[in-house]
């Protein structure tokens, strides 16, 4: 399976899992907002899954440098940005923030794929962030990170 294949694996198996915390709240709230109207709840949908959206795939990709769909899939989170010892950064929680932006609603995220695929083969969030989405699998793919970050990534 191509590395683009992976990623829209990985993305549906996210979708699930942001959907399962989204059932989870939405449960939560309904006994603690929702006293009165039924579809009162409907409402805050709307502002709570774009914040629950972004701080999943930030949180995620800042702390382990994959969500739970990109590790089921063996795929990763990189920075492209090298220390001053020539290894490989590890991914910020702004950058992760970054090329998550577009991950919020389908739309953006399918402007996103379609005009990163016409510039170049990559995301244009990705290429703002200095990120890129690699194979683990992949033997020209180095993990090198300084002992520094190596201690607290995991």
């Amino acid at each position: 399976m191509n590395l683009f294949a992976k990623r829209i694996c990985a993305y549906i198996i996210d979708f699930f899992v942001v959907s399962a915390f989204m059932w989870i709240l939405a449960y939560i709230g309904y006994f603690l907002i929702n006293n009165f109207n039924m579809f009162q709840l409907y409402h805050y949908a709307l502002f709570v899954l774009p914040v629950l959206i972004l701080a999943y795939f930030t949180i995620m990709e800042g702390t382990i440098g994959a969500t739970v769909g990109k590790r089921l899939m063996f795929i990763e989170v990189v920075s492209t940005v090298y220390n001053r010892y020539g290894q490989r950064s590890k991914v910020s929680y702004p950058q992760a923030f970054v090329r998550s932006i577009s991950k919020i609603f389908w739309i953006p995220i399918i402007l996103d794929v379609i005009l990163g695929k016409i510039s170049g083969n990559v995301r244009i969030l990705e290429r703002i962030s200095r990120t890129q989405v690699v194979n683990e699998a992949d033997p020209s793919y180095n993990r090198s990170y300084s002992n520094y970050q190596r201690e607290y990534m995991y």
